[in-house]
């Protein structure tokens, strides 16, 4: 059985659409920027992932303690991915 992933190489440069993000603050600013781009309300998004008014408001207040796979799946609403690979200059 064969799966399809794709793989970013080591040293992958950003492009000009590309964040690195570090806290849940920025990751909470890029998702508010990004409903706001969409021209969403929080009550839309919340509507429209199934979760709570509240839930939003506190990924976009950037709290730490949010579960992750809500927070994916409120990403890949707005359109957003998240990428794991090695710090550049990063010891393998």
């Amino acid at each position: 059985m064969s799966t399809s992933k794709e793989i970013i190489p080591l040293g992958h440069f950003l492009t000009t659409d590309d964040q690195v993000v570090q806290t849940t603050a920025e990751l909470g600013q890029l998702a508010r920027e990004r409903r706001q781009q969409m021209a969403l309300t929080q009550l839309d998004v919340a509507g429209l992932s199934n979760t709570g008014n509240r839930f939003i408001v506190e990924l976009e207040q950037g709290k730490p303690t949010l579960q992750l796979q809500k927070v994916l799946d409120v990403l890949n609403l707005l359109g957003l991915e998240v990428v794991i690979r090695a710090k550049s200059g990063a010891n393998p």
